[in-house]
């Protein structure tokens, strides 16, 4: 199922003011109706467009031209914004197509809406981020948020192009590397600890070796006396 709509002024992916194009019913009625941007493809809608063409297409080139000019003062535009986040970089929360818009009327340089933001979806971790800013269907513009923990590490990100975060990978390889000298220390300790339980096992075989020797001479000792004794009666 689909609608015939006229565009009343361009939108992307889909045409220029004045073309007739098909849609689902969905996308018509909840945004290029509403919004001003089509009308339903009727006979008379498509008449009154025609007797207003002329009107209509004066009106879009002055608001070109004035968006054009919004565009100019925003260009290369970065503005920081500070919010609370883990060493990971991870937001305690999100940044929204609203907070960005605030963020660039609060930098002075114009007045825009949060529909001119153009965002999939919000922002959840810091860093440096390109975000389209569309200022009229034919005029767009790319502003830089920067999205830090302070003010100091938004300077940070600004000058290396980098989020300042906790590179945990490299904690781990670290972590990993002390974990093997430990181990390698432990294994040396034990080592020397074997060696020394070796030697001292060792003399003490030796010792009740010689005590076992000692006994063993003077049993013999002992008999031979005794066959003395019994000779001399």
């Amino acid at each position: 199922m689909s609608m015939d709509v006229i565009l009343l002024e361009r939108v992307e992916s889909l045409g220029n003011m004045g073309e007739k194009v098909r849609v689902k019913p969905g996308y018509a009625r909840n945004y290029l109706l509403p919004q001003g941007k089509a009308l339903r493809a009727t006979a008379d809608n498509i008449a009154y467009f025609e007797s207003q063409r002329a009107a209509l297409e004066k009106l879009n080139a002055e608001k070109r031209v004035d968006a054009e000019k919004i565009a100019k003062k925003l260009e290369g535009l970065k503005v920081s914004m500070i919010r609370n986040a883990s060493e990971g970089g991870q937001l305690y929360g999100s940044v929204t197509a609203r907070d960005i818009a605030d963020a660039i009327n609060a930098a002075g340089k114009a007045e825009i809406g949060r529909h001119m933001v153009v965002v999939n979806q919000n922002f959840k971790s810091i860093g440096l981020f390109d975000v389209p800013v569309v200022l009229h269907p034919e005029v767009k513009v790319a502003v830089t948020i920067n999205i830090a923990r302070s003010e100091e590490e938004a300077k940070t990100q600004a000058k290396t192009g980098k989020a300042v975060v906790v590179d945990y990978s490299g904690a781990s390889e670290a972590t990993d590397a002390k974990a093997s000298l430990l181990d390698a220390d432990a294994l040396a300790a034990e080592a020397a600890r074997s060696a020394e339980e070796s030697a001292e096992a060792e003399k003490d075989a030796a010792k009740s070796a010689a005590k076992s020797a000692k006994r063993a001479t003077k049993k013999v000792k002992a008999e031979d006396s005794a066959e003395e004794e019994v000779t001399e009666e």
